[in-house]
């Protein structure tokens, strides 16, 4: 037991000894692996000035902002609002659901569907009225119907036409917290939703110290830009909100009338590969405009916020073209993993108190690329931009290591966001050092020794 217990001193100190110079080894690598196919991405000044005071240039996809002018300034958004709208509609609700028109939805202003208390529509039939229109009434008509699936029994039972102006604003006020809702899995930080058809609003919140927090109906042109795309790319009712919002015209009959929508989307017809987008007014917000375009695998999404008042209507058209026209011209879609071909794919890693098969050996496994990833396969880039290549491996693992385990990652970053993470498993096993493989390597030390003329089991 005496020389068991000496074996394990003598070589624990040289497994310490090891491990201490692999890691100054790795360390210097370490700083060479992160420096690896890196470039900072380079700021590209467009050349085009824009009427909006806020605007941004999206890509899609990756939800990467490609040009901004205030993007993160909060401003009020009008009809804009009512992406959000239809998109929480469609996810909530079936097209054809019967909405039950009240007298607080039928008072709203214009513009208007002109929908009486009492009457009856499809839900699909005010989506379109709402997406091509911007009808008020509808927007507010979509929100009760919605919203008091959120209220106590006795309001869900009740019919809406028979609804006070107060409990019309419960419904409403139940809407505009699943929009509020939806707002932050998307990580709209800087966005607020109180009404569903963007009318200038502001709410006062009590706080649990007494004071007064006042909140307005708000966005960012970068958390609008962010809801168009997830509307467009990634919603399970994407197909059901672009054909909606890229439909020319549509006509529906009902209550004895027959109505038509015109989509009032110029943009559409602008560019090739527009795809969709909602326009949007009032005295605070000015003009306001979302649109996106798809074209040769790209896909961008544009938001204005004031751009222009009364008198400056086309502004908006103007600053869409140019941003659309400079994303097309500037940004190419580029495949992480095809085009950094020099990427490692294998990194040998210390196994501090690992077996081995001699005695004074160092273990260590190799970590390799595993098929799990997260994020995007590729993303736009800028002319002069480049992909940054991060590893992330350990400088050693402690036995015992597990065959296929996640020790590790290769990320790809451009200006030091994340867009893929390729993870590192282990490539083998390596079991901890124990009594048997103690007692094996002093049966083989005897062994070897015993073969040595006049050196009868000298161990030390």
């Amino acid at each position: 037991m005496d020389l068991l217990l000496g074996l394990c001193r003598r070589y624990g100190k040289r497994f310490k000894t090891g491990i201490r110079i692999c890691c100054l080894i790795w360390g210097g690598l370490w700083s060479v692996f992160v420096l690896t196919g890196t470039c900072e991405a380079a700021e590209k000044e467009a050349d085009f000035s824009l009427y909006a005071t806020s605007a941004v240039l999206m890509d899609a996809d990756s939800g990467r902002i490609l040009y901004e002018k205030s993007g993160h300034e909060v401003m009020a958004m009008a009809s804009t609002t009512k992406i959000m709208t239809c998109i929480v509609a469609l996810e909530n609700g079936n097209l054809e659901d019967e909405v039950e028109v009240s007298g607080y939805a039928s008072g709203m202003p214009k513009v208007k569907l002109f929908i009486s208390k009492g009457e009856k529509y499809r839900l699909k039939d005010l989506l379109y009225s709402l997406m091509l229109e911007s009808h008020n009434d509808s927007a507010v008509a979509v929100a009760e119907h919605i919203g008091r699936n959120f209220l106590p029994e006795e309001m869900k039972t009740k019919s809406i036409s028979e609804y006070t102006a107060e409990e019309s604003k419960k419904a409403v006020a139940a809407f505009a917290k699943l929009m509020n809702r939806k707002a932050a899995e998307l990580g709209c930080e800087d966005t607020w939703f109180i009404t569903p058809n963007g009318l200038d609003a502001t709410e006062t919140f009590t706080l649990e110290d007494g004071r007064s927090l006042v909140k307005e109906h708000s966005t960012t042109a970068a958390d609008l830009a962010r809801i168009m795309s997830y509307c467009i790319r990634t919603s399970p009712q994407k197909e059901m909100f672009l054909q909606i919002t890229g439909c020319t015209s549509y006509s529906f009959y009902a209550n004895g009338r027959s109505y038509s929508c015109s989509n009032h989307n110029a943009f559409l017809h602008m560019m090739e590969g527009a795809l969709s987008g909602k326009t949007g007014f009032t005295n605070k917000a000015g003009y306001c405009y979302v649109g996106a375009l798809s074209r040769d695998g790209r896909t961008f999404v544009v938001a204005l916020l004031a751009c222009g008042w009364p008198g400056n209507k086309t502004y908006k058209w103007s600053d869409t073209r140019k941003l659309m026209e400079y994303g097309l011209a500037h940004f190419t879609y580029h495949e992480f993993e095809k085009d950094i071909p020099e990427t490692k794919k294998s990194f040998p890693v210390v196994v501090t108190g690992g077996q081995t098969d001699a005695l004074n050996g160092t273990a260590s496994v190799d970590l390799v690329l595993s098929g799990k990833t997260k994020g995007l396969p590729g993303v736009l880039l800028g002319d002069d931009e480049r992909i940054q290549v991060v590893y992330d491996v350990p400088r050693a693992l402690e036995a015992p290591v597990a065959e296929g385990e996640i020790a590790g990652s290769v990320q790809y970053k451009v200006d030091g966001a994340v867009y893929l993470t390729r993870y590192l498993e282990t490539s083998a096993e390596v079991p901890q050092i124990d009594f048997g493989w103690c007692l094996r390597q002093i049966w083989r030390r005897f062994a070897l020794s015993g073969k040595e003329e006049g050196n009868p089991g000298n161990l030390f």
